[in-house]
């Protein structure tokens, strides 16, 4: 059975050859690396960078969502995002992903040559972008997540981690196709460190192949995340980017096809390494 990611109407097949996303936080208090990019110059010259080490995708945010996170108005992620979005876009055909909670950033991104919308609330936190979803043709990335990112991180609680997943994802897949949106755009991510503790991370790594909701393909963050610290006992977020690389490949083996990551080519090698095995 392919596994096929529908962009702008053009199918992307992941069955043999998964996407790597990386990452460009155009925001001053990202976790890892926040500030370093706020320029747009810069940003754009990271962009091309992860492009050179083998970024399929590109994914542009201009608000932290890292756990207490404050928001952003939607005139200021404009203000950040857009720039470097029409500057990517000059350069290259890269795939690039807009990283927003808001409707009118979602709507302005895909304006300004945006190809994917990853919305970490599902499209469910603005009433508009499930909406916005629906008049365009861009890739969806749909994320579970408990709470807010101020709230999230508050004792959060399962009964079965795995199932409640599951069952979002069903519940958001339903939602989505009644409103006209076809299965072959979305791609699913489990949320990893959004709303859950280490063991819950941990069960779901676990169990990705149980969370590939009607077949559709599951996108993996773990990037630099707090679990990796807290598993290694080390404060040092250099401490985390080869930890990263061993749970792409192991992601890959289980069946993930995207893995959004901040160190582009070490994972990029680290899948195509898995997928060797796999073929």
């Amino acid at each position: 059975m392919k596994s096929i990611w529908r962009i702008h109407g053009i199918d992307h097949d992941l069955s043999k050859r998964g996407m790597v996303m990386g990452i460009v936080n155009v925001t001053p208090d990202s976790f890892s690396d926040g500030g370093r990019f706020l320029d747009t110059g810069r940003a754009v010259e990271h962009a091309l960078k992860l492009i050179s080490e083998g970024a399929d995708i590109l994914d542009i945010g201009g608000e932290s969502t890292r756990p207490g996170a404050e928001p952003v108005e939607a005139a200021e992620e404009l203000r950040r995002v857009l720039p470097v979005i029409r500057a990517v876009r000059s350069e290259t055909k890269t795939l690039i992903s807009i990283d927003t909670m808001k409707a009118s950033v979602a709507r302005a991104a895909v304006e300004a040559g945006a190809d994917i919308i990853n919305d970490v609330t599902g499209l469910r936190g603005d009433p508009a972008m499930l909406r916005a979803a629906s008049e365009c043709d861009a890739g969806l990335v749909i994320m579970h997540m408990i709470g807010t990112p101020q709230t999230m991180q508050k004792l959060p609680q399962y009964d079965d981690v795995v199932r409640e997943v599951q069952t979002y994802f069903e519940a958001r897949m339903h939602s989505l196709e009644n409103a006209g949106i076809s299965r072959e755009r979305i791609v699913l991510d489990p949320g990893f460190g959004f709303g859950k503790t280490v063991g819950h991370n941990i069960s779901l790594m676990r169990s990705l192949p149980e969370l590939s909701v009607s077949g559709r393909p599951l996108l993996v963050g773990v990037s630099r995340k707090s679990m990796i610290g807290r598993l290694l006992e080390s404060e040092e977020l250099e401490d985390r980017d080869w930890p990263t690389v061993a749970l792409t490949a192991h992601a890959r083996d289980l069946g993930a096809r995207v893995v959004r990551v901040h160190d582009v080519k070490p994972n990029f090698d680290a899948m195509r390494m898995a997928e060797a095995i796999l073929a």
